[in-house]
């Protein structure tokens, strides 16, 4: 049996291209039996891993509203002396309902997720393959704590950060966990994304730093895909690479979770027909 290790990336709201990649996967034969997420990535692989289809994840993410995810705090009328822009505790209520799982235990598939510990810079391992002793919530929400927008979550007194501050597709993590296969679904900030079908409403410092998340991400991600592609083929597991069409500024744009499903569907589809036409070739 072909062993399927799926790397899911994060992206705000494009994560749910995840949601149709996944089932495109399914479609094709292939189980998961390992998920690696960051971030939003993070949580589409707690709830798949819970044993939630993915149309039903999608529809949780769909009734979804702005305040659940993007509730403003109080402190932030502070400015630059805010700790953040959103409180997290609506954010903590969306993860409950998303993922009804409360420890990694529980779930029905091994998952790892990542964060960033904020004070040495190193990537963190939360669940199968690192700690799995902390509530699943805690490693989900640290792993989505993008700064600016969310503070750091503190677990055993060290704080977390949002996983995509150090590898937004977590693909060299799912290589660890000896996949035949790592079927990789990548929305995360690229050169791929095209402008935003209408500005994002937000304060320009807002925007700035946005920008530069979404330069650094972006770049990690193009040299981490060049590296794996430079190695010998039999020092690799295949790589199955599904990279919907996303734009950009819409992290938050949660009216667009049933397009983005849809792309994931169709991208990874595509994919998928042509791996087999690969494998079909004498």
């Amino acid at each position: 049996m072909t062993r399927v290790v799926c790397a899911l990336s994060g992206g705000g709201v494009k994560a749910a291209a995840h949601l149709g990649a996944l089932r495109a996967l399914g479609e094709d034969g292939l189980t998961p039996a390992h998920y690696v997420g960051t971030s939003m990535g993070a949580l589409v692989a707690a709830a798949l891993a819970s044993g939630i289809p993915p149309r039903e994840a999608l529809r949780t993410i769909s009734d979804l509203r702005l305040r659940d995810v993007a509730a403003p705090a109080p402190g932030a009328l502070l400015g630059v002396f805010a700790e953040s822009l959103f409180r997290p505790a609506p954010f903590r209520r969306a993860i409950a309902r998303l993922v009804p799982a409360a420890r990694f235990a529980d779930l029905a598939t091994p998952l790892t997720v990542t964060a960033v510990d904020l004070e040495t810079g190193d990537l963190t391992l939360f669940g199968a393959g690192g700690r799995d002793d902390v509530p699943l919530a805690d490693a989900l929400f640290a792993s989505c704590a993008l700064p600016l927008y969310y503070p750091p979550v503190v677990i055993g007194g060290r704080p977390y950060v949002d996983g995509g501050v150090r590898a937004v597709l977590p693909l060299d993590t799912a290589a660890r966990f000896a996949p035949d296969v790592v079927f990789a679904v990548d929305v995360g900030p690229s050169w791929r994304e095209t402008p935003p079908d209408r500005p994002a409403r937000v304060p320009n410092l807002v925007r700035r730093s946005g920008q530069v998340q979404r330069v650094l991400m972006a770049a990690y991600n193009e040299e981490m895909l060049a590296r794996w592609a430079a190695r010998p083929a039999g020092a690799r597991p295949e790589l199955v690479l599904v990279q919907p069409p996303v734009r950009a500024e819409t992290t938050f744009r949660l009216d667009l979770a049933a397009t983005y499903e849809a792309e994931g569907y169709r991208t990874a589809a595509r994919v998928l027909a042509d791996r087999r036409a690969r494998r079909d070739v004498p």
